[in-house]
């Protein structure tokens, strides 16, 4: 009987092919193991039978149906439980370890009452008690990895899939991880285990491995099987199932003896010390490595070896201690320094959208290297690097990559060598090939290589090696006597050891410390059977477990729903950034753009060049002065001081006089008074003007009602405006009230948009495709909170408006708040769909292109009829490769791809 059917499958991101045409069938009740590195699959097929993945060519059958039918996936979800790669990727950072499991358990159904009784057996069984409220962000490596499985076994699967759950942990964690899952298959012997894993060693606990690589099935079987006769180790077996031209040398790799050195040591670390507030990262490390010499640097992601490092080279500063190159303090401000140094990060730090050859001369240039062509031609000659010169660093295997990255690092000859974990991710070949490298550097070139590494078989390569874990150096010798020591078989073992002994709170401050005395009582065997007996609820299972009957999941739960609302309104609430920007953002926005958006001039400054001095051109002027529009300034006295100060912005108007004004006003005539307006800003030359005109028919009135007793009509019949709103014309009155409705339609989308974005590239988005949830449950869910936070935005804003810019609340206030939320409403779905189209124009969405075909079409109808049938295509659609065609009238072809 088997789990899952992978038939005929290929998946491709873009042009890359992760996987190509895979066949093949998970037997139930094993422990399936997908061995390979990385880039090869792995997590695409496990993805893909845990339904986090959308199929494009194939079909996948997980538990008796089609993973591609929504109605059998939305089925079987509570029987699967999915564990993504990366520690913590399926849990949620702000949450505490007891809202994380709480928040799995709403999604699966389970009442208060059998969520606290799962719950309280979880956390027992893996010593994450004491550690309930603490925050998922603040665990450790291994308590991360731990509660990871909780929520997934939360809900009792019959399916269980791991994607690199060890990558990164301690070898105690590592250890306690697989007896944990061991012991749950012996309690559970019909519980189907799928994992992935880059680790050969531990893949030997397997029932069943399948080998990996490039996309395809290279072998699958038991591991003795996979083994056979010419193979000591999976790792050996793994290169001999490699096609002959990727095997590289099939002899083993041999390491001379380091020469005795009489010189200085290359690097003296005295009682290193670096803290980030109140978290020491590395704590008093002290260590010297002598010239020509490869040190190894062991120890789980998070153990301090990266700040170390930092450290060394001067790229962070050490809150205590010293560290010395070649003799001198570690200065990063020192060239000569840098010039002494190579330094190959983790992530490679290549400029992927140059080639080859350019990164190479890029760093040539840095470095100010004589015959800098020279150097790079004997670097890619020595590296294998010559047939790939021209290509872009982006399209390079990882292997290559590797290879590059230190071609970049020995460029400028340094005598020093500084590697962050440099084969992560690599295949075996490529790694024994960049071990080769090292080699040579370190016995021909004498550079001293210090190099961190969490492989055991690559510690075991070093000359001397520093156990390292929770920012403390445990021990510092050459491996073989590490071992010796402890009295071991193995490194591994040894490191345990090691870890076991330094694991008291007495010994360590940090929190990983805390936990591991109460994991070693756990996994002791006077409480094994109990602990064990208390993940599974002691259940009595038995062999076809798999078999049980899916029970129908409701299409739409309030519970999935609320737990999604309760989920986000935690992780706001606890994010002050997040918080602040919502509440105090819109503050903020209200006072800028209530106080600074106004059409209102007032206060305009005009001066007056009289050239008559009658009364009557002074009673003109004084119209001016009695206006609350106006200010008056000294008076011009000709017309260029009347540019100079117009230019100047001394004044925005001038009302220019002429001669005998008064004696033409006497005499009836019409006299002419000009007006000069500053058109520097036209909206507001525009309203100066209409100033100035209201002000002279205001004049020209008084006066024909001072001459002839009465003021003279224009029209038939006198109409005045009275204004119901806003009787001053005041602008703010206009302003304020459009505010909030604008504020209310940026920050909540923003929010909405934000948060499903960082779910997406944190990853645990994954739990909305793995769980029972639907689209709806997803996008209400996190709707409800940010249409919470908006209406607090309303009743602020509307609160200002009324009390801090003085505009009155004119009718229902009731029939406002409706219509608030109603536009809030609205709004979150727009920040939803903002983030959609993210999605989209990151490769999930619809993509078209036009082009021609003169084919006849005949190499498309086998594809074609498929697709019809398994999709239900309109007659005119057909499909190659994961691409779908649609024939237009022109004879061309319109592509749309699968994912739509």
């Amino acid at each position: 009987m088997n789990v899952a059917e992978i038939v005929s499958v290929t998946h491709r991101y873009g042009k890359t092919t992760a996987l190509d045409d895979v066949t093949l069938k998970l037997p139930a009740g094993k422990m399936v193991g997908l061995i390979g590195p990385d880039g090869v699959g792995k997590s695409t097929l496990i993805g893909l039978i845990a339904g986090a993945k959308q199929i494009q060519v194939g079909e996948v059958r997980v538990l008796d149906g089609s993973m591609g039918d929504s109605a059998h996936r939305q089925a079987v979800c509570p029987r699967i439980a999915y564990m993504p790669q990366g520690l913590g990727k399926n849990l949620y950072a702000e949450l505490s370890v007891a809202e994380n499991l709480h928040f799995f358990g709403r999604l699966f159904g389970q009442s208060a009452r059998e969520r606290e009784q799962r719950i309280g057996r979880l956390v027992k069984a893996t010593g994450l008690d004491p550690f309930r409220d603490r925050p998922a962000g603040k665990l450790s490596g291994g308590m991360k990895q731990k509660l990871g499985l909780c929520c997934a076994l939360i809900h009792d699967p019959d399916l269980l899939i791991l994607d690199e759950p060890t990558t990164g942990v301690d070898p105690l964690s590592r250890e306690q991880f697989w007896s944990l899952i061991a012991e749950i298959r012996e309690q559970r012997p019909g519980m189907s285990v799928c994992v992935s894993t880059a680790y050969m060693e531990e893949a030997e606990r397997f029932d069943w491995l399948i080998a990996m690589n490039a996309g395809k099935v290279l072998d699958e079987g038991t591991p003795s099987n996979l083994r056979g006769t010419q193979s000591a180790t999976l790792e050996e077996a793994f290169i001999r199932l490699l096609p002959e031209s990727e095997r590289g040398e099939m002899e083993p790799l041999v390491i001379p003896p380091i020469a005795a050195s009489d010189g200085p040591p290359a690097i003296i670390a005295k009682e290193l010390t670096r803290r980030f507030g109140n978290f020491t990262a590395v704590d008093h490390v002290s260590f010297e490595i002598t010239r020509g010499e490869i040190f190894g640097f062991l120890g789980s992601n998070g153990c301090g070896k990266t700040t170390t490092m930092k450290m060394l080279t001067g790229l962070l500063p050490a809150s205590e201690g010293e560290a010395r190159l070649f003799g001198k303090v570690v200065d990063a401000r020192s060239l000569q320094t840098r010039q002494r140094v190579g330094y190959m990060s983790q992530s490679f730090s290549l400029y992927e959208e140059l080639t080859v050859r350019q990164n190479l001369m890029l760093h040539a240039r840095l470095f100010a290297i004589s015959e800098k062509q020279k150097r790079v031609k004997e670097l890619a000659t020595r590296f294998g690097l010559v047939e790939e010169l021209d290509q872009s660093a982006s399209s390079l295997p990882l292997g290559v990559r590797q290879r590059l990255s230190l071609a970049v690092a020995i460029l400028h000859r340094p005598e020093m060598l500084i590697l962050d974990e440099p084969t992560s991710g690599v295949d075996p070949v490529a790694r024994d090939g960049f071990w080769r490298l090292l080699v040579d550097l370190s016995r021909k070139d004498k550079v001293t290589i210090f190099i961190s590494t969490h492989f055991m078989n690559e510690a075991m390569r070093c000359d001397r090696i520093s156990l390292m874990h929770a920012g403390k150096v445990l021990a510092c010798d050459t491996p073989t006597q590490l071992i010796a020591a402890r009295g071991e078989e193995s490194l591994d073992r040894a490191f345990v050891g090691y870890i076991q002994d330094a694991s008291s709170p007495v010994n360590s401050g940090r929190e990983g410390a805390e936990l591991e005395p109460q994991l070693q009582k756990q996994h002791s065997s006077e409480v094994g059977q109990e602990r064990i007996e208390d993940i599974v609820g002691n259940q009595h299972a038995v062999a076809t477990e798999t078999t049980r009957t899916t029970k129908r999941v409701p299409r739409f739960a309030v519970g999935r729903l609320l737990a999604y609302t309760y989920r986000e309104t935690l992780e706001v609430m606890r994010d002050p950034i997040r918080l602040g920007f919502a509440l105090g953002g819109s503050v903020l926005l209200m006072l800028v753009l209530g106080f600074g958006m106004t059409t209102d001039v007032e206060d305009t400054r005009f001066a007056v060049l009289d050239q008559d001095q009658t009364p009557e051109s002074r009673t003109y002027v004084q119209s001016f002065r009695g206006s609350r529009y106006f200010h008056e300034q000294p008076e011009i006295t000709s017309h260029s001081e009347l540019q100079s100060r117009m230019v100047s912005g001394d004044v925005s108007l001038v009302i220019e006089i002429p001669p005998d004004f008064g004696r033409r006003l006497k005499r009836g005539d019409s006299p002419e008074v000009s007006a000069w307006v500053d058109g520097a800003m036209p909206f507001r030359a525009e309203t100066i003007k209409g100033y100035v005109e209201g002000v002279h028919v205001n004049y020209l009135a008084d006066l024909a009602r001072r001459t002839y007793g009465s003021t003279p009509s224009f029209y038939y019949a006198d109409l005045e405006s009275r204004y119901q709103y806003n009787p001053g014309f005041e602008s703010i009155n206009a302003m304020v009230p459009s505010v909030p409705a604008m504020l209310l339609v940026l920050i909540p989308a923003i929010l909405m948009a934000v948060s499903v974005a960082k779910e997406k590239e944190l990853g645990s988005i994954t739990n909305f495709y793995v769980t029972p949830t639907n689209r709806l449950e997803f996008l209400l869910g996190k709707q409800l909170p940010y249409i919470c936070i908006a209406m607090v935005n309303y009743a602020l804003l509307t609160w200002m408006g009324v009390y801090v810019f003085g505009v009155p609340l004119k009718g229902s206030l009731a029939v406002l708040t409706i219509g608030a939320i109603f536009l809030c409403h609205g709004d979150d779905r727009t920040g939803f769909g903002d983030i959609l189209f993210y999605a989209q124009s990151s490769g999930r969405g619809v993509r078209y292109r036009d082009r021609c075909d003169d084919a006849d079409g005949s190499v498309l109808r086998d594809d074609a009829a498929r697709f019809h049938s398994e999709r239900k295509c309109p007659a005119n659609w057909f499909v190659v490769a994961d691409d779908v065609f649609h024939a237009n009238e022109r004879g061309c072809v319109h592509e749309r791809s699968r994912a739509s």
